[in-house]
């Protein structure tokens, strides 16, 4: 690991002057999981980082039953996973935050972390970076890509996004608020992800010295939420598939649907051909099975990574039928 300068400012005005700077070389530190593991490994190689452990106002999970959730950048997922209002409020979005990683990590990871964690793709874990090319060629498509996207990779981005609660927080049109040198802002979840058309451009919608201050997102308000994991291993593994939705109903049809799937592209994906195609409808197996073929009507599978279709397509229906209640809301 390469030599580093360490601050650890007290308030969020602090930190922001510290990461702005020295934009080109400032990172900020949270939890640590995955920045600690890329630094160790030289795939970044940061000349100062700005720890937000001590920065008063990114902590804390705050419920109101009229606006709903604001939960601090620097929650820690465990947080999530034992909150019991959040337990009863949104049972599904405590859920996922039990499923992630094992316990040593959910103590430390921080909610803001892990929308921002950088993908999983090992050409970019191994130094090849977030478009890696060699002789002007992607080395997804010439080498081993069975764990890439197969929606959204028109190139020249191939990586998907890891993170697995940000799909379920877009169902459930969750916000979040940055603040940088030139303010404050608020954007919806979705917008927070974007694909590179460059080496060197950043996959998060984030200006230089900005960060992650909180997450917003409503009551449930009567809508039926779930999301469906696929994995290989049950526990302490990476999601190949994601599939999250929130349904609004009337009279046991749909009002309104957010599907968005996770871990099939680089940005968390989402679904409106199925979500326009589930207005109006009931949730039977009939119409999770056409929702869950439409989902990946699109889907461009590389040389390796055809099974990742029926992942999806089977994540679909079934987080449907869950948030439908047909099968076992923890499935």
């Amino acid at each position: 690991m390469r030599p580093f300068e360490h601050a650890s400012p007290a308030t969020r005005e602090q930190a922001i002057q510290l990461l702005a700077d020295q934009p080109d070389r400032a990172a900020a530190l949270a939890g640590g999981s995955d920045l600690l593991a890329l630094m160790k490994d030289g795939v970044v190689t940061p000349g100062r980082l700005v720890n937000l452990k001590k920065v008063q106002g990114l902590q804390g999970i705050r419920y109101a039953a009229e606006n709903g959730f604001r939960i601090g950048a620097l929650a820690t997922i465990d947080d999530l996973a034992s909150s019991e209002v959040l337990r009863l409020e949104h049972p599904a979005v405590a859920a996922a935050a039990g499923r992630l990683a094992g316990p040593q990590i959910r103590n430390v990871a921080t909610v803001g972390g892990n929308l921002c964690q950088r993908p999983r793709c090992w050409y970019f874990r191994n130094g090849f970076g977030i478009l890696p090319q060699r002789d002007g060629k992607s080395m997804v498509l010439e080498g081993d890509n069975r764990y890439h996207a197969i929606l959204g990779n028109d190139g020249p981005a191939y990586f998907v996004t890891p993170s697995t609660l940000a799909p379920l927080l877009i169902a459930l049109d969750a916000e979040v608020a940055l603040l940088g040198p030139q303010g404050e802002r608020r954007i919806p979840l979705e917008k927070l992800y974007r694909v590179p058309q460059a080496e060197g451009e950043r996959e998060h919608d984030l200006a230089p010295g900005e960060i992650i201050t909180e997450l917003v997102f409503g009551p449930l308000a009567g809508r039926q939420v779930a999301s469906y994991e696929v994995r290989q291993r049950e526990t302490l593994d990476w999601s190949l598939a994601t599939a999250s939705v929130a349904l609004e109903t009337d009279s046991g049809r749909v009002k309104r649907a957010r599907v968005i799937l996770g871990q099939v592209a680089p940005v968390p994906w989402v679904a409106r051909e199925v979500e326009s195609f589930l207005a109006g409808k009931p949730i039977d197996e009939g119409v999770a099975e056409e929702a869950g073929k439409l989902a990946v009507q699109g889907a461009k599978p590389l040389s390796g990574n055809r099974y990742k279709i029926q992942l999806a397509r089977v994540a679909v229906r079934r987080a449907l039928l869950t948030a439908a209640g047909f099968v076992d809301r923890e499935a």
